[in-house]
């Protein structure tokens, strides 16, 4: 199915303006949240600090850990176990800022018509995203067709499964995997799209489909 267009962060402990939304490659959603909400975050941030970045790691030929997580269409997802026997593009977001990212990864992808699935993954840590992760998720699919929310797996409550898998230091860029049939990653990169990295992935997906042959 086609790839979604939508990535959410919020509590990222940086200067951004939290729970905005970004939706869709030309419009930008902004989710108001009630205030009594807002005073949680608050007290919730004072309490517990910001946590320290976690180094940035290339998980390359290590499996992919299992994770749980939620199509915007409202299924239940695991990942990588959905893609059993068939590779997968995974685009991991922590950050709002990241869409800008990953909107390149899939126009590139598509450009080159490359053939393999591709989900993004909004990958959100923390207790009170996950205490209100239905109103932000309500907030992404304002912002895409419907019939791309399925292509978007939200990951909250193992979010730091991932984040402890690609590192979240230097947030900014998206991790782009690409996981073979048996869930490994077989290409990672953290550095910003490039043509290069694009036709690196294009030579790793090759390399499976000559494995399999």
């Amino acid at each position: 199915s086609k790839p979604g267009d939508a990535i959410g962060r919020t509590l990222y402990c940086s200067r951004e303006v939290p729970f905005e939304i970004v939706g869709g490659r030309s419009t930008v959603k902004r989710l108001w949240i009630p205030f009594s909400v807002l005073v949680l975050v608050g007290a919730f941030l004072a309490s517990s600090g910001c946590s320290s970045p976690i180094p940035r790691r290339d998980p390359t030929g290590e499996p992919f850990p299992p994770v749980v997580g939620e199509s915007l269409e409202g299924q239940r997802v695991e990942l990588p176990g959905a893609f059993t026997g068939e590779p997968v593009v995974l685009l991991v977001g922590y950050r709002q800022r990241t869409q800008f990212d990953l909107d390149r990864w899939l126009l590139g992808l598509a450009e080159a018509q490359v053939p393999v699935a591709v989900r993004e993954v909004p990958t959100i840590s923390g207790m009170v995203p996950w205490m209100i992760s239905g109103t932000i998720d309500g907030g992404m699919r304002r912002g895409i067709p419907k019939e791309d929310w399925g292509a978007v797996v939200t990951v909250y409550g193992d979010a730091n499964k991932i984040e402890e898998f690609t590192g979240t230091e230097n947030s900014l860029p998206g991790r782009i995997l690409l996981l073979d049939a048996d869930g490994t990653v077989v290409f990672f990169h953290d550095r910003g799209y490039s043509v290069g990295a694009l036709q690196r992935l294009r030579d790793a997906l090759k390399g499976i489909e000559n494995d399999q042959s």
